[in-house]
């Protein structure tokens, strides 16, 4: 019954982000060590599911070790500068080897459809083609690169046709030019470059390096690109591969990208816990918060029942009706994280008195940390301020430890404004504590 219970759960946890995600465009970048995994099939099969769910999907693969790998069968050198390849005319066949291979591999797993589902037979659609139009890199340094290029445009027109027509794009780190040249591409700037141009609801990097940032004691699951450029700049620990998909996620939410996600691709079905799950399993990248503390609206109303009802009923708040709360709701102010309402509190003023009264402060139980409590107080406290009151105060049951830690003192039934006190319920027999601001 406890696992029925936590599918239970977890699929109501997921349901409104599997109908926020349907019809979305999503590109993905995995690189070649990621197709060459024993587990890859179980990585395109996720895709196949995802597709199904309506999510309008773009692979972007990369091909670095199966280039490797044809250049030591050949007997050739491989030869790099600052990290990038240098293609040679021979270089350029093994490239053409190992691209050509791993997108037939890649359409030959999409092709299996979904297998242990209610819809065996059902195939999903792949379409390849010769999108992208590259440029050559030259000569750097005085080392020239020869069929190694760079995205100088993308049919994105065909992309998003073929995108309406239900079909997963995949697309090789090969550019052709209009005289017929064809070069090398960097698959992950590539990725960035498809996403961009197609203003990509999220960009989705399958990394290498582990996934999320920060530490196993204190993960970074979210980062504005303000913040994440701070973390570039004052850290010291991260890899370079971490180093540059940061750079990446940071360049796309900077072009109209919504979101980029940074996940582990050893992780055994990532790309669902952190897709469906409100906090994930990588790091994401947006360029406005994923979490905010805002007014409430009408539409919040149900997420604040979602947070106050328990304590309710344990006696902690006093009883609010769905009415109550839509009278008063431009008394709220609501943490927002990614659409849940994890954090609530109000302010009712009394102008004459010059008195605020703090009231329903609640969080959501698995959001209790990071300060949410102190900021809301904060918060309306500030609020408070703003409207000329010079203290509030609160009646509280069973928390006036966490108000006294915080400045408030305690008080008389008299001190209230006169209002309060007519209406002050004796069998409660509330505790009265009061904060000058």
């Amino acid at each position: 019954m406890a696992c029925e219970s936590l599918f239970v759960d977890w699929f109501r946890d997921a349901a409104p982000y599997i109908e926020a995600h349907r019809n979305r465009t999503f590109v993905i970048y995995f690189s070649g060590e990621a197709v060459a995994d024993s587990d890859f099939a179980h990585t395109i099969h996720d895709f196949s599911i995802l597709n199904s769910l309506g999510i309008r999907l773009v692979l972007v693969h990369g091909i670095r070790p199966q280039i490797e790998q044809r250049l030591k069968s050949a007997g050739l050198e491989s030869r790099y500068h600052q990290g990038i390849r240098i293609t040679d005319p021979k270089s350029l066949e093994c490239v053409k080897e190992a691209a050509g291979t791993v997108r037939v591999e890649i359409e030959a797993l999409l092709s299996m459809g979904l297998s242990n589902s209610p819809v065996p037979g059902q195939k999903t659609r792949v379409c390849t083609g010769n999108f992208v139009t590259a440029k050559p890199l030259g000569v750097r340094d005085g080392i020239d690169f020869c069929h190694t290029g760079e995205v100088r445009r993308l049919d994105s027109a065909s992309i998003r046709e073929k995108l309406d027509q239900n079909n997963i794009i995949v697309i090789s780190p090969i550019g052709y030019s209009p005289t017929g040249e064809i070069f090398n591409l960097s698959a992950e700037r590539l990725a960035v470059s498809v996403a961009i141009d197609l203003l990509a609801d999220k960009l989705i990097i399958f990394a290498e390096s582990e996934m999320p940032l920060g530490t196993r004691d204190n993960p970074i699951r979210q980062l504005t690109t303000i913040e994440a450029k701070g973390l570039l700049s004052q850290a010291t620990n991260l890899c370079d591969a971490s180093r540059r998909h940061l750079e990446q996620a940071i360049e796309a939410c900077e072009s109209e990208v919504r979101r980029s996600h940074l996940i582990d691709r050893r992780s055994d079905g990532a790309i669902f816990q952190e897709l469906f799950t409100r906090d994930g399993i990588g790091t994401l990248v947006s360029s406005t918060p994923f979490e905010v503390m805002r007014s409430a609206t009408l539409r919040d109303v149900a997420g604040i029942l979602d947070l106050i009802t328990p304590l309710e009923k344990s006696g902690v708040l006093v009883a609010r009706s769905r009415e109550v709360l839509e009278t008063e709701i431009s008394c709220f102010t609501v943490i927002d994280r990614d659409g849940l309402i994890v954090g609530c509190a109000a302010l009712y003023p009394f102008s004459q008195e010059g008195l605020g009264e703090l009231a329903c402060i609640a969080l959501h139980r698995e959001y209790t940390g990071a300060s949410r409590g102190t900021r809301l107080l904060e918060h309306i406290e500030k609020s408070a301020r703003s409207l000329g009151l010079s203290r509030i105060f609160v009646l509280t049951t069973q928390t006036s430890h966490w108000f006294l830690e915080r400045g408030f003192v305690p008080s008389d039934l008299s001190d209230l404004p006169r209002a309060k006190q007519d209406y002050y319920n004796y069998r409660r027999n509330s505790k009265v504590l009061i904060k000058t601001i």
